[in-house]
């Protein structure tokens, strides 16, 4: 099973129409685990919008792009990315939604990504994992931020972020194969950032037991099943009028236990 060959069908689907990508986006604001705690540490970011602007590095298909051009909208907003369809994907909607004089994506590889001073918030999700010399990103990030500005990354831990420690299950594969590390330690990223310049570091684990549960039932599992045939996608919706209720009681829990251990970080750190 590989996830990348769902997320674009389902990006087929719901891209025919602003409003539908906007419904998507809502639809994975309640199903993702991981966009609950980003929107929290959000919400706990004082941003003047008047000064500096706001990356998303690595911006995908836009989900947080746009959460963020409601939270701020008077900032401007930069999505970069390495898939060069996305970006203008990204570019295209935001324009036909009025967006498009505040928010810009594209291309840019965040290993040789840097404007300096430019940015009050740099975001990152899901990102990290995947790009060997973290080190030379994290300065990056430290050198496009303004002073005083934050750095804002989720991504999976050591504790088996993405199931990446379950190899007794050949499904799982399809979620970590562009993996360079299954994920960081607390005291592993806390250092790179130190290191890079970063003071402020303020990191906890996400994806304790509620959200390890709730991520199997409402993605992991529906997303394996639509590997084997897309003709599942029928089935969805009668699937998580049965899952969503307990996924969204998990989700709760997950966002305000604080976790010994979790699958996933939530970082913030400031210039």
């Amino acid at each position: 099973m590989k996830y990348d060959p769902i997320k674009r069908s389902l990006g087929k689907v719901f891209n025919r129409t602003p409003f539908l990508r906007i419904i998507f986006y809502r639809l994975l604001d309640l199903l993702l685990l991981r966009s609950w705690h980003i929107r929290k540490a959000l919400k706990t970011i004082e941003l003047d919008d008047s000064k500096g602007a706001i990356l998303d590095a690595g911006s995908g298909f836009g989900q947080y792009v746009y959460r963020m051009s409601c939270y701020f909208p008077n900032s401007s907003i930069l999505g970069v990315d390495v898939k060069e369809e996305q970006i203008a994907d990204c570019n295209s909607f935001f324009g036909q939604i009025g967006k498009g004089d505040k928010v810009q994506f594209q291309y840019a590889d965040l290993t040789t990504f840097v404007e300096d001073q430019k940015f009050s918030l740099i975001l990152s999700v899901d990102v990290m994992e995947h790009i060997e010399e973290d080190r030379k990103v994290f300065s990056n990030f430290y050198q496009s931020l303004q002073e005083g500005g934050q750095l804002l990354i989720s991504t999976p831990s050591d504790q088996g972020g993405s199931d990446a420690h379950d190899h007794d299950h050949d499904d799982v594969h399809g979620f970590v194969d562009e993996h360079v590390r299954d994920g960081y330690g607390i005291s592993d990223i806390s250092e790179k950032l130190k290191e890079a310049g970063f003071k402020d570091i303020r990191a906890k684990y996400s994806y304790g037991l509620p959200g390890k549960v709730s991520w199997k039932l409402s993605m992991k599992y529906p997303i394996v099943i639509l590997g084997v045939s897309q003709l599942f996608f029928v089935f969805l919706p009668f699937y998580y009028l049965l899952v969503f209720p307990l996924c969204l009681i998990l989700n709760v829990l997950d966002l305000y236990i604080t976790h010994k251990s979790g699958t996933g970080l939530i970082v913030i750190a400031k210039k």
